[in-house]
């Protein structure tokens, strides 16, 4: 099982930013078979370039959950999956920061979908999600927003999925 993340936060460094959303697509190798998503309280006013972004205002998050709310949802769909993500390490690493924060150790294994990308489709001209998307014809809806992006990393891993499962049937009938 693999569960495809995608987070929005209020800024780059996980040690001073926070989460402002989160989306969690559960894929069991041929599709989705469960969803979670919710804005975020951040704790702290959201900086006018990231609203520029992704069009999360401090307005959207006043009554959204904490996320010591939504922690043991998170952990709870989560078990027993892989992490995937598209650059794993800026998701993976605010996650464990904010489980940190409560006291918790989040662990699970990752796996990167540039890094997959880059690998089983070489000679893209982008790798950014956006880009490749829009290159190997991936809609992309609510860019820059946490339930657009990994619905949209959903499909791609899907999608990356199927070209590893082939080349390994070409190697083993080599």
């Amino acid at each position: 099982m693999y569960a495809i993340i995608d987070l929005e936060t209020t800024g780059g460094q996980p040690a001073q930013d926070r989460i402002t959303e989160i989306a969690i697509y559960i894929h069991d190798g041929e599709k989705v078979v469960d969803e979670f998503s919710t804005l975020l309280n951040p704790g702290r006013p959201i900086p006018f370039f990231i609203t520029q972004l992704t069009g999360i205002t401090d307005d959207m998050v006043r009554d959204a959950p904490k996320f010591h709310e939504v922690a043991r949802r998170i952990v709870e769909i989560t078990e027993g999956c892989v992490f995937v993500a598209h650059n794993v390490r800026f998701d993976y690493s605010f996650l464990k920061k904010e489980f940190a924060d409560l006291g918790y150790n989040y662990s699970r294994k990752t796996l990167c979908t540039v890094r997959l990308s880059r690998s089983l489709m070489p000679g893209q001209p982008s790798y950014s999600l956006g880009k490749l998307c829009q290159n190997i014809g991936i809609p992309l809806n609510d860019r820059h927003r946490a339930t657009g992006d990994a619905a949209a990393t959903a499909i791609l891993f899907g999608r990356l999925l199927k070209i590893s499962q082939q080349e390994e049937a070409l190697t083993a009938r080599a």
